[in-house]
């Protein structure tokens, strides 16, 4: 997980500093968009937890808006690629995966990328272009282990510092992994014993909390899922859309 700073001095790694060859890769990472944008410049407020635990909450302007993601400016926070984070736009909240940060001293230094997670929620209140393929998106998808699917099951988390399960629904699901979503979220690092209805099976994993950002939820990875558990997975996606 690569922590990206936006402030213009240097791109850090989640355990120490990184080669400028990072700011290549960041560069990389942007795609080739095909998914048609609308230019527009609007305040939002992102929030969430950067890559030293802490939480910040910052006024930001949009760059350009699509269906699935939006571009920022103005970004103080150090934020790690794949973090999930909360961002507001008038009374309205929506949640978006942050999939690029600009380098430093580049004309990006100070824009990130986000993926929307909840595209068919209305969030903006000015007509958008329609939807397309994203190359952009898409090039963060596919060096995914396992790709996400959009899909809304209920999920009972057992943790050691809680006496009782969370009762809880997932937002997306993969072989991997899922986000889950919670209010007041786990702290990061959290192992859990987690139950997964899928259909009608209950379905047994082990997972540690990889993201938690409060207010929308956890990003949990599998530590423990059987061949059996990974079988019913793969046939249950085949029913799904992808994300």
């Amino acid at each position: 997980m690569q922590a990206i700073s936006v402030r213009g001095r240097f791109a850090v790694e989640s355990r120490g500093l990184r080669p400028a060859g990072i700011m290549e890769g960041l560069i990389g990472h942007m795609g080739q968009r095909r998914e048609p944008r609308k230019e527009i410049k609007v305040p939002v407020r992102i929030f969430g937890t950067d890559s030293s635990g802490q939480i910040f909450s910052e006024k930001v302007f949009t760059v350009n808006v699509s269906q699935h993601g939006v571009e920022l400016s103005g970004v103080q926070a150090q934020i790690n690629l794949e973090e999930i984070i909360g961002l507001t736009y008038g009374q309205i909240k929506g949640h978006f995966r942050v999939k690029w940060a600009g380098p430093p001293g580049s004309p990006k230094a100070g824009h990130i990328g986000l993926l929307n997670l909840s595209p068919e929620k209305a969030l903006w209140d000015f007509p958008l272009p329609g939807p397309a393929v994203d190359g952009a998106v898409r090039g963060g998808q596919e060096r995914r282990a396992h790709p996400r699917f959009k899909s809304v099951n209920s999920v009972e988390i057992y943790s050691d510092k809680q006496n009782a399960p969370i009762r809880a629904r997932t937002g997306d699901l993969s072989l991997g992994g899922c986000f889950i979503e919670m209010p007041n979220p786990l702290p990061k690092g959290t192992d859990i014993k987690a139950a997964l209805w899928v259909r009608d099976s209950k379905l047994w994993v082990r997972a540690r909390v990889i993201t938690s950002t409060p207010g929308y939820g956890i990003g949990v990875q599998f530590t423990e899922i059987s061949d059996q558990e990974k079988n019913q997975l793969k046939q249950f996606f085949e029913s799904i859309k992808r994300i």
